[in-house]
């Protein structure tokens, strides 16, 4: 039987641009070498890529958590940072940080060389939203570094959505050109999740 790929659940997706050359070095500063004042830096291109987007004026934005010992031994969250300097100097409408809205419940294995199928048991219930009031009807702007695959953006927007959101996007500093490629090859074959279109480097992928 051929196996069919399910469509993510966020409506729409978008990134600066491709994890690649000069965007992917200073992604390593800050995330690996903890060059922190970076975060200010990638807010301001997840600003870029997201006001050239059609979202709704009214968002809150909920950043991918890490796992609470994962976060211990970094000493921050990447998301939370890029967040937060997106937020700051974001001008097109309301806009809300709710850190707390989404937690991690599990440490999760890297998703590096896993298949698509491993990649989605190994966030399956990864997620939970713990005060669901919070988001009940609300637009919701989930920001993370780094889109690979949709994955984890798929099973946060899923969590999300059981707990009363009304709509998903996804914003992130960069894609990686493979997990983008995947997504088109998804929708070629029967499962139409938008397109993909580029300005010097930045892109949106969607679906309606």
């Amino acid at each position: 039987m051929p196996c069919k790929h399910a469509s993510p659940l966020f409506r729409k997706a978008v990134a600066y641009g491709a994890y690649d050359g000069t965007l992917r070095d200073l992604l390593h500063l800050f995330k690996y070498q903890h060059v922190r004042p970076a975060a200010a830096l990638l807010g301001r291109l997840l600003n870029r890529a997201v006001a050239e987007t059609e979202l709704p004026k009214n968002l809150l934005v909920v950043p991918v958590s890490l796992f609470r010992g994962k976060q211990r031994s970094r000493g921050f969250n990447q998301a939370e940072d890029i967040a937060r300097n997106f937020v700051r100097c974001w001008t097109g409408g309301s806009i809300q940080l709710e850190v707390s809205a989404l937690i991690r419940t599990r440490d999760t294995a890297s998703q590096t060389g896993l298949t698509r199928h491993q990649r989605r048991s190994n966030m399956r219930g990864a997620f939970a939203v713990p005060q669901p009031e919070k988001v009940s009807g609300r637009n919701i702007l989930i920001v993370d570094d780094v889109m690979t695959t949709g994955t984890t953006a798929g099973e946060c927007a899923r969590v999300l959505l059981r707990a009363g959101a009304n709509q998903v996007f996804v914003a992130t500093v960069a894609r990686a050109i493979k997990g983008v490629e995947g997504l088109l090859a998804t929708a070629a074959s029967g499962r139409s999740i938008g397109n993909q279109t580029s300005n010097d480097s930045r892109g949106t992928l969607g679906h309606a």
